[in-house]
């Protein structure tokens, strides 16, 4: 918003006396001296090439998952994105830095970290790629379930499907935009990959690692998108069978390309695409959950579910969200009701999924634990 809005805010709105934006934080006690004694504006909005926050110990809440940041900005300039405007060019963290960091979370009773960054794929650090830090991860903290987002299809390589692969603390489990089934649409974008090429990579990781979690960006009604290329869409999404996506309506963004292209699409038609997408997924999403129904999976458990304080929400390794009683009893091999008492976040528990709905996967606890996680 610093980088966006600083003109609106400082000079039209005259809301706010000082604007900083991430990357010139170390301004900020200077900015407010000089508002403070001189009663001058400050504006700080400068994006940089080498800034990475790498000195800055994140002030995190109590909880087993935490987000790892490992590099910052893109250099992809996708026609319809702005971030490599706000957030500025690629650079990476150390990856020294990133493990240590790992660790001490770890200490701390995090079990479960995303390493997060606006294309994890493009990490290089000396000559280190991504693949490589998730590996030294994995073996750093092999008690630590470990995850990523967001990813580029341009630079997802073998090499890392390959490491997912290795290591069983690695969640098998990848977020992958497509944004549109249409090859026209994808070189407007300025994609830099053809469905083709991503559907190569999709099948892959699902034939490397079978149970894996799929999910996927959907960017719908992009200037010119014709309802063959809409179809083109719905098409990938039926031969992928994602778990899960995010779809949203092409939204116009300020400095982009895409921003000068023509938007010809009425809004009835957008809503009818979104809806169709939207409704084939759900139907796609029930399908896969409703296929666990019986079978007993890992689940590490998380937080309190936000619709009831008497029961657990945990996660799969393939990334789906399980609803699980706080306190649960089981039958012993003579038969008789055994109490087992109360489940506790950071454990690691088998669960038998007893229902499901498109979003959200239900159980009971079963006997054995597969570990526990202490916190």
């Amino acid at each position: 918003m610093a980088e966006r809005l600083r003109k609106d805010l400082l000079q039209k709105k005259k809301i706010v006396d000082i604007i900083v934006g991430p990357d010139e934080y170390r301004r900020v006690p200077e900015l407010i001296e000089n508002s403070v004694e001189k009663g001058e504006k400050g504006i700080a909005v400068k994006l940089s090439r080498t800034e990475t926050y790498d000195d800055i110990t994140p002030l995190r809440r109590e909880g087993i998952t935490a987000w790892l940041s490992i590099m910052r900005g893109c250099d992809k300039f996708c026609s319809f994105c702005v971030v490599p405007f706000t957030r500025g060019r690629e650079r990476s963290r150390s990856f020294i830095n990133i493990t240590e960091e790992s660790k001490r979370l770890y200490d701390e009773g995090v079990r479960d970290i995303w390493l997060l960054g606006q294309n994890v794929n493009s990490y290089k650090y000396e000559d280190f790629d991504f693949a490589d830090l998730l590996k030294n991860v994995a073996i750093a903290v092999p008690d630590m379930r470990i995850r990523y987002i967001t990813s580029h299809p341009y630079d997802l390589s073998d090499k890392l499907l390959e490491t997912m692969a290795e290591y069983d603390n690695i969640c098998k489990y990848v977020h992958l935009p497509i944004q549109s089934g249409s090859d026209r649409i994808l070189k407007l974008m300025n994609r830099l990959y053809s469905v083709k090429e991503y559907m190569r990579v999709m099948l892959k990781a699902r034939d490397m690692m079978p149970g894996i979690g799929l999910s996927t960006d959907i960017i719908s009604c992009f200037p010119g998108e014709t309802d063959a290329e809409h179809k083109m869409t719905l098409d990938v999404i039926r031969e992928i069978e994602y778990d899960s996506a995010f779809t949203f309506v092409y939204s116009p963004r300020e400095n982009t390309k895409a921003f000068e292209m023509t938007d010809t699409i009425d809004e009835e038609t957008k809503k009818q695409r979104l809806d169709e997408i939207i409704t084939l997924q759900r139907e796609i999403s029930f399908k896969i959950n409703s296929s666990l129904t019986g079978n007993v999976m890992p689940v590490l458990v998380e937080t309190l579910s936000k619709k009831s304080d008497e029961k657990f929400m945990g996660r799969t390794d393939c990334n789906k969200s399980v609803i699980i009683p706080r306190n649960f009893s089981t039958v012993d091999i003579a038969g008789s009701l055994v109490n087992t008492g109360l489940i506790k976040a950071g454990e690691l528990i088998n669960v038998e999924i007893t229902g499901a709905n498109s979003a959200t996967l239900f159980g009971n606890p079963v006997q054995n634990k597969v570990a526990f996680l202490q916190t």
